[in-house]
């Protein structure tokens, strides 16, 4: 019974054929077992007359989240890795956002975007997550570190929209309310441009997540240098699929740029970008290039940053600042993996 892939009524459907017990018994074992991390049954009330059933349950339960082997921290920031049962790592970075705390889950092993600014371009694809992997680590959060994480990004390690089908069915378990209990409104899918993943996440069936977009470029040349994507899902087609995308009441795209030295940090890169966002319901994040080992980019200084945020506010673009958080421990936009990780990816 791998719980942690399993909505309340997948859950109990399951329930019913290998017990034969209705939801008077599945719902309070899914509640106790997603909301407060335990499985220690026998002490549910419903099955005080039944030890054996509970007995069953205990062994028959799968929380295969993995070990959490290494968390360190930074002025709040928490980055952990979770080992695999196959000995893979991946990295995950709860981040303390105003009154909630938010979760930068993984949705692969490594990636194959190949962007230049991100680490995880330098180590390619190593496999898919599971479902059960992908929610594990807001379990994993929540119930082994105690942080009652709220806000939900898949902007860690990996492309999530080459995942689709891990990545789908995790959003509706990590929905459920009667387990983790995650809105949709608090959960954003972030992706490099996959055309054809954009158009399957605007039909999933419910209330449409937040979708993120990494830009990163004024225009297709410099995108192109910067995220191969790009060559075969140019920014025009990209922009078709964002102006398609359903968007709650009050909602907008989240366009990711990471500022570059040198690469896509001047005023006509600046005015070129206001023009693509201007059909666009978007809000931009603008995002100090964070340096990673090896990698022959440069962080932009501070005046440049100022400098090309004031041009995006003069071309009246809805702009956000976005400071370091966890550079310290290669917890920041494009640093998560390395030597110590099997894989790395983009976490804002």
């Amino acid at each position: 019974m791998k719980i942690l892939e399993q909505t309340h009524d997948q859950f109990a459907d399951a329930f019913l054929r290998r017990y034969g017990k209705g939801t008077h018994y599945s719902t309070p074992v899914y509640r106790h077992v997603m909301q407060t991390g335990g499985t220690g049954l026998d002490r549910l009330p419903i099955f005080s007359q039944m030890p054996e059933l509970a007995g069953r349950l205990q062994r028959d339960l799968v929380l295969d989240a993995g070990p959490v082997v290494n968390q360190v921290e930074d002025h709040g920031v928490i980055k952990f890795v979770t080992r695999l049962a196959d000995g893979l790592e991946i990295e995950s970075v709860v981040i303390p956002m105003f009154r909630r705390f938010t979760l930068c889950v993984s949705s692969q092993v490594g990636c194959r975007m190949g962007c230049r600014f991100c680490r995880t371009g330098k180590m390619g694809l190593m496999r898919h997550l599971t479902t059960a992997e992908i929610v594990g680590q807001v379990f994993a959060a929540r119930h082994r570190l105690g942080v009652d994480v709220r806000n939900v990004v898949f902007m860690g390690m990996g492309e999530p929209l080459d995942n689709l089908e891990s990545v789908l069915p995790a959003i509706r378990v990590l929905g459920d309310q009667r387990g983790l209990d995650i809105a949709r409104r608090h959960m954003t899918v972030s992706t490099a441009g996959l055309i054809d993943g954009i158009d399957r996440l605007a039909r999933i069936d419910g209330a449409p997540v937040n979708l993120a977009i990494s830009l990163n470029a004024p225009n297709d040349a410099i995108r192109s240098r910067l995220m191969p994507v790009n060559r075969a899902m140019p920014m025009a087609d990209l922009q078709a699929a964002l102006r398609r995308y359903p968007l709650s009441r009050k909602g907008a795209i989240f366009v990711e740029y990471v500022l570059i030295e040198g690469i896509n940090d001047q005023q006509a890169h600046a005015q070129a970008l206001a023009r693509y966002l201007a059909p666009l319901n978007a809000k931009l994040n603008l995002i100090p290039y964070n340096p990673a080992p090896g990698s022959d980019l440069k962080a932009p200084s501070p005046s440049t940053y100022e400098r090309f945020l004031g041009w995006l506010v003069a071309e009246r673009v809805f702009v956000r600042r976005r400071g370091e958080k966890g550079g310290r421990i290669m917890a920041a936009c494009g640093q998560l993996g390395g030597r110590e990780c099997c894989a790395s990816g983009t976490c804002l």
